[in-house]
């Protein structure tokens, strides 16, 4: 879908940069591999906020509602492949993090530590039921839905095999945050049921204060486990930021709601590069709470 993209266009001395349509992934792609590789830490007013983040503030021409509660893109195709591409990618990350925490628990020390992942994992495989239930009424099978992601995403847990327990415990929390966030940047662009979604199945379900506690006694136990986790840290942002960027550019539908078509708004350039500033400042808030540095 050509019409999706858009390249950076000359504008006024100490304006904004402007964006215009592209005809091709290159101009897309190489504005947020840009902007991924030159993201860093940055002071964030969220530092000190819960894992979840807020529902952002609802755009009144994004968001109206039509018949039956279906908002007025409910009508354009377009529109509703997006989403269904949307929900089909975070349905398999939450499928692909149901294994995961299910296999951890396999490996977790003690009884204690295998009763949490479980429950977790249960809880991520209750996440991936409600999104394959709203992908069937979307009119799309899950399996369909989640088809074009596979790639992707097996690739980003090919290369960050964890080679212990805390390593697995650090992925689940820090890489896997990653791509959420990004997931939500993405649902600031959707209509407000289909937001409203979106957080709720990304919302914390004790995963992080169960994390952050096992990773914090294993530091005060044996403090050089610190280092080797902070490391571990460094390579998984890395490796999620490149996940989310293929995730959003390789995909025409889903690259649209995060740049918008012509008739509906999307981000900026501006807007793009504060999208990655915030991706990187929860990272290291998460670091921070884990007790590693970024």
């Amino acid at each position: 879908m050509p019409t999706g993209h858009r390249v950076v266009t000359p504008s006024l001395p100490g304006a904004a940069p402007q964006v215009g349509l592209d005809t091709g992934r290159g101009g897309l792609g190489a504005t947020l591999a840009g902007m991924a590789a030159t993201a860093g830490p940055h002071e964030s007013a969220h530092d000190t906020a819960p894992d979840t983040a807020p529902d952002p503030v609802g755009d009144p021409v994004r968001d109206g509602a039509g018949q039956g509660g279906l908002p007025p893109e409910a009508g354009d195709a377009a529109y509703v492949e997006a989403v269904r591409e949307l929900l089909g990618a975070l349905a398999y990350g939450q499928l692909r993090a149901f294994s995961a925490l299910a296999r951890d628990s396999e490996l977790a020390p003690t009884l204690p530590h295998r009763s949490e992942l479980a429950r977790l994992a249960a809880h991520e495989l209750g996440r991936y039921t409600v999104l394959a239930d709203r992908l069937r009424s979307l009119g799309v099978e899950p399996e369909d839905a989640m088809a074009p992601f596979v790639a992707a995403v097996d690739e980003f847990h090919e290369r960050t095999k964890a080679s212990t327990w805390l390593e697995s415990l650090v992925k689940a929390y820090v890489g896997e945050s990653i791509a959420q966030d990004f997931y939500r940047e993405i649902a600031t662009y959707v209509d407000a049921d289909t937001r409203q979604l979106v957080h709720q199945v990304l919302e914390d379900n004790g995963e992080a204060d169960f994390v952050v506690s096992v990773v914090r006694e294993a530091i005060a136990h044996d403090p050089r486990v610190a280092g080797r986790l902070a490391l571990w840290g460094r390579r998984l942002v890395g490796e999620a930021i490149t996940q989310a960027q293929r995730v959003g550019v390789e995909r025409d539908p889903l690259a649209s709601l995060l740049v918008g078509t012509p008739g509906r708004a999307g981000a900026d350039l501006a807007e793009l590069g504060r999208m990655f500033a915030r991706l990187t400042d929860e990272h290291t808030r998460r670091m921070g709470r884990l007790g590693l540095s970024a």
